[in-house]
């Protein structure tokens, strides 16, 4: 399940030039997108093979044998499940090389019938999603004669779950409808830690999965752009900012949303670790050709001619990029699915005498979260909530 340090950096960078390019409350997964970005520049020739070259942050040339192993690493990973899938006109001839870059039994076909092709790409969507997304992301017509998608799904269950409450908070947006909150404790204080970065400081909270799977909580300084915040989560992965851990945080204002103090108890107590945050579930589509330069489309959409000599003599060009995302965390657990699609066209007073250390770390403001595998730090998913789910305790009306 190894993959190469310089992958998984390919990886995570395109996953902050995302968050960077981001507005609003958003998922997504540049794990999903980048291995079919490297099987298309590994086909690409002239300025195309040079602009998905950039957007990698991988050789062309490295890129194809970069995509199988970190398909091959994902479809490891416990709670994790990834499929590529290839779908052709009869009549488009593959080059052989390109074809076998590919999983073997990846390969299907399109009919030409619209309808009918609709149903086989939204069956596989569905199957490969196991449900969470029914329908592939792809303009699909008469003239699309090549289409390149990849489907990922993980689902991991918290080591410790939080408990269910209503979230109070003084964010304006959130607090005219009760929201959904969870919360939990626990003597682990090195799940929390405070990040000194450019844009401002950032509180990352990890939430452990038990399956390797886990979800980094991201909470700025006021006024941090989300892109900003995600892109130090991944900055914090790769050892680029200083971090004071949890034991080590002063007392008093330690950060974004945290708070350290000394609390008085009528018996021994070890430290604690309070956390509040909001449920979420989100949804999002997101078309990349609006953003064809973060992704290296920008020559490859022109359909005047084409511009992947390397996958067949027939002239494509790529004339639908799409990506469907959901992610959902609850008290239990986490889980998300994406499908990504190329095609190419044409009491009383106590006795309190002993003293412990309590820290409270709040998430009741818009946050960005990042789910990763905890060994190869591989970011799969990431997002921005700005919308929590609704408190099930609030039925619209007011008590009599």
């Amino acid at each position: 399940m190894r993959v190469a340090t310089t992958t998984v950096r390919a990886v995570n960078g395109l996953t902050a030039r995302w968050a960077g390019a981001s507005e609003g409350g958003t998922v997504f997964s540049a794990a999903a997108v980048w291995p079919l970005l490297a099987h298309l520049a590994d086909g690409a020739g002239g300025p195309a093979r040079a602009e998905l070259t950039e957007a990698l942050g991988l050789d062309a040339g490295q890129a194809s044998a970069a995509a199988r192993e970190v398909l091959t690493a994902m479809n490891a990973m416990r709670g994790l499940d990834t499929a590529l899938g290839l779908w052709t006109q009869r009549t488009l001839e593959l080059k052989e090389q390109w074809r076998q870059s590919l999983p073997a039994d990846a390969h299907g076909v399109l009919t030409g019938d619209v309808a009918t092709d609709r149903r086989a790409l939204d069956a596989w969507a569905a199957k490969r999603t196991d449900g969470l997304i029914d329908r592939m992301p792809v303009g699909l017509t008469r003239d699309t004669h090549l289409v390149l998608a990849s489907a990922l799904t993980l689902r991991t269950r918290w080591l410790s779950p939080f408990d269910e409450t209503e979230l109070e908070t003084a964010y304006e947006p959130w607090a005219t409808t009760p929201r959904l909150g969870l919360q939990r404790s626990s003597a682990v204080l090195d799940r929390v830690a405070v990040a000194d970065t450019p844009g401002g400081h950032v509180t990352e909270l990890k939430v452990l999965g038990n399956n390797a799977l886990d979800v980094h909580l991201l909470l700025g300084d006021e006024g941090m752009e989300p892109g900003q915040v995600l892109q130090a989560g991944v900055d914090i992965l790769a050892g680029r900012h200083a971090v004071v851990p949890g034991p080590r945080l002063p007392y008093g204002h330690a950060g974004p949303g945290l708070r350290v103090e000394k609390v008085r108890n009528t018996r021994p107590e070890p430290p604690s670790l309070d956390v509040t945050t909001a449920a979420y579930d989100m949804t999002a589509r997101h078309d990349l050709l609006l953003m064809h330069r973060l992704f290296g489309l920008t020559t490859a959409r022109d359909t005047s001619r084409g511009h992947f000599p390397g996958i067949s003599d027939f002239p494509l060009a790529v004339g639908s990029a799409q990506q469907h995302t959901t992610a959902t965390f609850n008290a239990l657990g986490f889980e998300a699915a994406s499908v990504t699609a190329f095609g190419a066209v044409g009491g009383a007073l106590p006795d309190l005498r002993y003293v412990t250390t309590r820290i409270s770390a709040t998430y009741d403001r818009p946050f960005g979260f990042l789910a990763l595998h905890r060994h190869t730090r591989l970011v799969l998913t990431a997002g921005w909530v700005t919308d929590p789910l609704p408190s099930p305790h609030d039925d619209g009306h007011d008590e009599p």
